[in-house]
């Protein structure tokens, strides 16, 4: 597997063999907080262009298919568009906090988009309580929606904030949980550890029964957490219009609709990562010829590959369950993922305690 730790340090070795070590470090946060926020972009487009097609499949129908091959540039052109509307100013909305919202929307989203492993020595943010601060960065996110709602001077938009705030932190929990029960077995935080630690076998299969009920909560926690169906009611469009974002236009909107496609992204990355090995390839203990093929392959091809798996069980769903009421998001919650998730965490330190895991 290569390791792309090699090519920033012959970089970093070059940059600083003709200016100041200062300096050097200030150009690389530059190039790579660019070329962060360029893949952030690509994958927001990509991932729009896979909902619009996944859900034209589900519904008997073709998608996008007139502005490029396959209408791979359509979303593109919307893009485009959005960038030229008129960013409008309510009247009697708390302007400081109505224009603020949707940038704190998209730093919790690109603060955790950073800790991602992308490939072996491409991880931004790699250090010793890395989950644990993708875990709070992302919880950033609620404070954006919230201000959002509020500060519009709109009912819809206020309720609609209240219900995405009360779901986000109450399905914070068993998603928590649900990865603070895979600590217990990787007994690390850090990403590149995690994903190093899974060279002889993914979690899921190592971590035995615990492993997969975790992976289960995990995914449903997370797809309410990003306020996707059929935990989509704070942007209940029948009731709603559009939830927290109704007063929003040009890229205030896109702001926040970017970041609802990104934290989906993350979501799945982050199971990929803990769940399904992240970059490392798929071996199997004893078969060193076919282990040596998988390693053939590119990381951050396993990693990508992984992750849009995950996207598209989670689109699955969106498109496949009816929405629920309020009161049935949160008694799945309190009353059943959170109990199962204790009772799993419980299970998974006895099994670790006795190893009694693969």
């Amino acid at each position: 597997m290569f390791d792309f730790s090699i090519i920033t340090q012959a970089i970093h070795t070059a940059l600083t063999s003709f200016m100041p070590e200062g300096v050097a470090i200030l150009l690389e946060c530059i190039v790579v907080g660019v070329c962060l926020l360029l893949l952030y972009t690509v994958i927001a487009i990509v991932m729009i262009f896979m909902e619009r097609k996944v859900c034209a499949a589900f519904q008997c129908r073709l998608g996008p298919v007139r502005v490029g091959p396959w209408g791979t540039l359509q979303v593109v052109c919307d893009v485009f568009k959005m960038l030229t509307k008129e960013i409008i100013t309510i009247r009697h909305a708390d302007r400081f906090l109505y224009n603020l919202a949707p940038y704190i929307v998209i730093l919790a989203s690109v603060l955790a988009f950073s800790c991602l492993p992308i490939n072996k020595g491409m991880e931004v943010l790699d250090f010793n309580v890395g989950v644990f601060f993708m875990m709070a960065a992302s919880s950033i996110g609620v404070v954006g929606i919230l201000l959002a709602g509020w500060s519009s001077n709109n009912k819809y938009s206020l309720i609609g904030a209240m219900r995405s705030g009360a779901q986000i932190i109450s399905y914070e929990l068993s998603c928590g949980l649900s990865i603070l029960t895979m600590v217990v077995l990787m007994g690390t935080m850090q990403f590149s550890e995690i994903v190093e630690g899974q060279a002889d076998g993914w979690f899921i299969f190592k971590g035995h029964i615990p492993a997969v009920i975790a992976f289960v909560i995990y995914l449903i926690a997370g797809n309410a957490e990003c306020n996707r169906g059929p935990f989509d009611l704070p942007e209940a469009e029948s009731e709603l219009t559009a939830g927290y974002h109704t007063e929003y236009s040009g890229m205030h909107f896109g702001f926040c609709y970017l970041a609802e496609y990104l934290n989906l992204f993350i979501v799945a990355s982050v199971a990929a990562t803990i769940f399904l090995g992240g970059w490392m390839p798929f071996h199997i203990v004893g078969l060193d010829g076919f282990n040596a093929i998988m390693d053939y392959i590119p990381g951050f091809i396993w990693f990508f590959g992984k992750a849009f798996f995950v996207v598209f069980l989670l689109m699955w769903i969106k498109w496949t369950f009816p929405r629920l009421r309020i009161d049935q998001i949160l008694a799945l919650e309190w009353k059943y993922l959170v109990p199962i998730s204790m009772l799993n965490l419980i299970i998974m330190v006895l099994i670790v305690v006795f190893k009694l895991h693969f």
